[in-house]
């Protein structure tokens, strides 16, 4: 058992506006490839919806402990000391591609997507997280992996919001 250091945010990866759900992650994270990626556990804990309600995916405790039962696999190399959340988004249609193909993914770039239902959830859960584990640092996936997820800088959003520099992740 490993203390709980890092609260790191996710983004679905997904065009903005396009519905995502727990049955999705699910899929996504643990059926056999091509159709998912195999593992043994989902990537999140919690993912924050197009409409800022909050489902959990993997349960947990509040305690500053992260159980074997609770690791989930959002980022290599830290997941045993992390918890990992997620929204629904992320990606935008590149204007230079604009007319292309709307369902092919290859014309999405990262972006900011998130709704203002999505962000003031993601203010409450952070500062929530914060309140139950003093001693967390909010990351993005970016911190710990050669990714753009989850598409905005968290931590000039933390910030924006009033996190404390003790708790935002630097490296």
């Amino acid at each position: 058992m490993n203390s709980l250091d890092f609260l790191i945010a996710h983004c679905t990866a997904t065009p903005a506006g396009r519905k995502v759900t727990k049955d999705d992650i699910i899929k996504w994270h643990t059926s056999p490839p091509p159709i998912g990626r195999g593992w043994t556990k989902l990537g999140y804990s919690d993912m924050i919806m197009l409409d800022g309600s909050l489902v959990n995916l993997t349960p947990y405790n509040q305690d500053n402990i992260v159980d074997p039962w609770e690791i989930t696999n959002g980022a290599v190399g830290i997941n045993s000391r992390s918890r990992h959340f997620v929204y629904v988004g992320g990606l935008a249609v590149d204007p230079q591609l604009e007319n292309e193909d709307e369902e092919e993914m290859s014309q999405y770039i990262p972006f900011d997507t998130r709704t203002q239902n999505q962000k003031e959830a993601m203010e409450i859960y952070v500062k929530y997280m914060i309140l139950r584990h003093p001693q967390i640092k909010i990351a993005g996936h970016y911190d710990f992996s050669e990714k753009a997820c989850p598409s905005f800088n968290v931590q000039e959003w933390a910030k924006s919001i009033g996190v404390k520099d003790e708790n935002i992740f630097k490296k």
